[in-house]
């Protein structure tokens, strides 16, 4: 029996698109819990089934074809919430989006986080990232302060790339989101709260991305960005034994535009 509990996050970009490379991915990574975002469809169209078949037990939270998020674990899945207190409606749908879903496993509380992308800094869309992002680290800290000895993982796309050397040319990027002060602030936030990046010590930077554009040769190019990212409470920071992006997942017909990142836990 492992003595680590094995936990990624990964923006599959359409779970019933690329179900059977999420699977094999499972079953010759050995994860035990995963978190999905942007899987673009209803409850009652995720293939639930083809995870179940493998030993993984399901929670999601999709609407429509857009967003979606999910946690698939073979420890158990305890506690599902889906949506956290507070969390902005997006005006346009006076809606809250499917972005948000947690659940307890194994002792630990996962989220699984699709971020509002922001679009550009003038969008409507910037100002809901940022009230996203604003209530969410509201709760975050609020869960810390009740429990400094709570096991938490934020985990997801936060499209957000926190340094200069999260994108491969800062320049391409001057006056666009994911790289802006505000949306960095706003990251800085649950830094400030005493979350804990637990990838960047493993996986240290420049070049070390988790995202990659389907246009103009990106990933070939090695032109990517940093903008999927797992911050957990000091306690659990503390059990962190190992952690990597699965950047060969990006490779081939039909992959998603973005990898796996990955963390051992010690039991």
């Amino acid at each position: 029996m492992s003595d680590t509990l094995r936990f990624a996050t990964w923006n599959v970009n359409s779970a019933r698109a690329r179900v059977d490379r999420i699977c094999a991915w499972l079953e010759k990574s050995n994860t035990d819990v995963l978190a999905i975002q942007e899987t673009k469809c209803k409850d009652n169209q995720f293939p639930a089934d083809r995870f179940t078949d493998l030993g993984f037990e399901v929670a999601h939270l999709g609407a429509n074809q857009w967003n979606g998020v999910a946690l698939l674990s073979r420890v158990g899945i305890d506690d599902v919430q889906r949506g956290f207190p507070g969390q902005p409606e997006w005006s346009k749908t006076e809606s809250v989006e499917p972005r948000a879903i947690g659940a307890t496993c194994a002792g630990v509380t996962f989220w699984s986080l699709y971020v509002p992308n922001g679009r550009t800094l003038d969008d409507p869309h910037y100002a809901y990232k940022l009230e996203w992002l604003d209530e969410l680290a509201n709760n975050a800290q609020q869960w810390l302060e009740s429990d400094p000895e709570a096991k938490i993982a934020l985990t997801g796309d936060w499209n957000i790339a926190p340094l200069d050397e999260d994108v491969w040319d800062i320049e391409v990027f001057r006056d666009a989101t994911h790289v802006s002060e505000p949306e960095r602030r706003a990251y800085e936030r649950f830094l400030d709260a005493g979350y804990k990046d637990v990838v960047r010590p493993f996986t240290p930077g420049p070049g070390v991305y988790t995202y990659w554009d389907y246009t103009q040769l990106r990933f070939p190019r090695r032109e990517g960005m940093r903008i999927d990212h797992i911050l957990t409470t000091p306690a659990l920071a503390d059990c962190i034994a190992d952690a990597h992006i699965d950047r060969d997942e990006r490779k081939g017909k039909g992959a998603s535009d973005h990898a796996p990142v990955v963390v051992d836990i010690k039991k």
